[in-house]
């Protein structure tokens, strides 16, 4: 026998039903943390470098982390970059 189950919810209310802990103070901290370092960054090689060093599971973080500003700087100016 095969049950299905849906639920629609929002991703705070699944949290507090699994039991999961609040943990956006500690992602806000290390999001500051991690924009004042870039900050000083004067070069693309220096925010990777930073990039590795924040990255709590190394390469695979940073791949991560790169495919989640690729997504954001999509959704912010579309789909396809555009050429000047």
């Amino acid at each position: 026998m095969k049950v299905n189950v849906e639920i629609e919810c929002t991703p705070e209310e699944a949290r507090r039903f699994m039991g999961l802990p609040d943990v956006s103070r500690a992602n806000d901290v290390y999001v500051d943390s991690l924009v004042n370092a870039m900050k000083g960054a004067g070069s693309i090689d220096q925010v990777q470098d930073l990039i590795k060093g924040f990255a709590p599971m190394g390469e695979m973080g940073l791949r991560m982390f790169q495919q989640i500003m690729e997504s954001g700087t999509k959704a912010a100016f579309g789909s396809s970059p555009k050429k000047s």
